[in-house]
């Protein structure tokens, strides 16, 4: 017989958490929340405490027609029930991962996840009022801080506007009216693009407008903005607050689906860069990575994961821009320069873990995949 005591599971509870990395979860429910949305819910055989910032995302690791593909999903779920997450997913026509999840992964299914990470989350900018802005399946990360501000009997005043094609897509419905009326501090206001012939509707009609945000937050000066959706949309509602006078300070948006402006315009001045770099004799250092035994000179000022690539060893990546995190390596000694996109923490930083897509060798580097 079995000496395992209820009292050593729970110290298993209380001590496995998880951190940033690769690993192996079990689905464990799917729930479909419209017509062409799903959510999926992880949890690992062994109790873990799924402890992230509301905001957050993963990035999945699936085997698809016999190709490695990585995607990134934000967490829907909230921290305050830590001992699963889910991700929302919503098929996409021609979507190659949206719709795999959407026809094959069941409960019991194992795939391998990496994170959590992300800059985009509540917790690291704290507010007593706040605005949360989505458009169609962008409503996942800001229903997280909704989720978890509800759950933990939070006092912070939350407005929160959603944009919907029609009242059938809206995402999470009958869960958004529980929580506009069992608290008084969430005021939730929905903006349906369409409504079907025969269609009740009592919400506002069309698009999000400077308006509509007047009305539903009139002290928006006083309020944290966090914003998610289509990029088209992202851009409308910068444009709007900045019309209104508000401070672009306080307004925080989700973008890893896109690849941010500011590495377009890195990637055309590094593009300018090799131009005029491939008229000059190239200057080379040392690429180590003593578990391969490759020991070969690169070029200076190379990005690590192209690097790698050339001679012969592939680091994994997703994102190609420091965001998810999927192409971490860790740089035993050596100089280099990373100008990451929140597909980092702080902590592995300092311990020396680096995304090699997004980072510059700057002289002779040991590398640990």
């Amino acid at each position: 017989m079995s000496n395992f005591k209820t009292s050593d599971f729970m110290n298993t509870m209380r001590t496995q958490t998880w951190s940033n990395g690769r690993h192996l979860v079990r689905c464990v429910k799917v729930i479909p929340e419209t017509h062409d949305v799903m959510t999926f819910t992880f949890s690992m055989n062994e109790p873990v405490l799924f402890y992230f910032k509301p905001g957050q995302f993963v990035t999945l690791e699936l085997d698809i027609a016999e190709e490695r593909i990585m995607r990134s999903y934000t967490i829907s779920s909230s921290p305050s029930i830590p001992y699963s997450f889910s991700i929302t997913v919503k098929r996409v026509a021609g979507g190659v991962v949206s719709n795999w999840l959407h026809d094959n992964l069941k409960s019991g299914d194992q795939i391998a996840v990496h994170g959590p990470v992300g800059n985009f989350n509540c917790m690291d900018f704290p507010a007593e009022k706040v605005l949360l802005l989505s458009g169609g399946v962008g409503i996942t990360p800001v229903m997280s801080m909704a989720r978890w501000w509800f759950n933990t009997d939070s006092e912070v005043d939350m407005v929160f506007a959603h944009s919907a094609r029609s009242p059938k897509d809206i995402i999470y419905a009958k869960e958004l009216e529980y929580m506009s009326t069992r608290i008084d501090n969430f005021k939730m206001h929905l903006i349906c693009e369409q409504t079907n012939i025969g269609q009740s509707w009592g919400g506002y009609r069309g698009y999000l407008n400077t308006h509509m945000l007047q009305l539903m937050a009139p002290d928006l000066a006083e309020r944290e903005v966090f914003c998610c959706g289509p990029e088209l949309y992202m851009k409308a509602v910068r444009s709007m607050l900045q019309e209104l006078g508000f401070d672009m300070s306080r307004y925080h948006e989700e973008s890893f689906g896109e690849t941010p402006e500011k590495n377009v315009e890195l990637a055309e001045k590094h593009a300018e860069e090799a131009a005029l770099e491939d008229k000059v004799p190239k200057n080379l250092v040392t690429l180590r990575i003593p578990e391969m035994d490759i020991m070969k000179p690169v070029e200076l000022n190379g990005i690590l994961n192209e690097a790698a690539a050339g001679v012969g060893v592939n680091i994994p990546k997703a994102c190609g821009v420091g965001i998810c995190g999927s192409c971490r390596v860790k740089v035993v000694h050596g100089q280099y320069e990373m100008d990451h996109n929140g597909g980092i923490s702080q902590e592995e930083i300092d311990l020396g873990y680096v995304l090699s897509c997004c980072t510059r060798i700057k002289g002779d580097i040991e590398v640990e995949l």
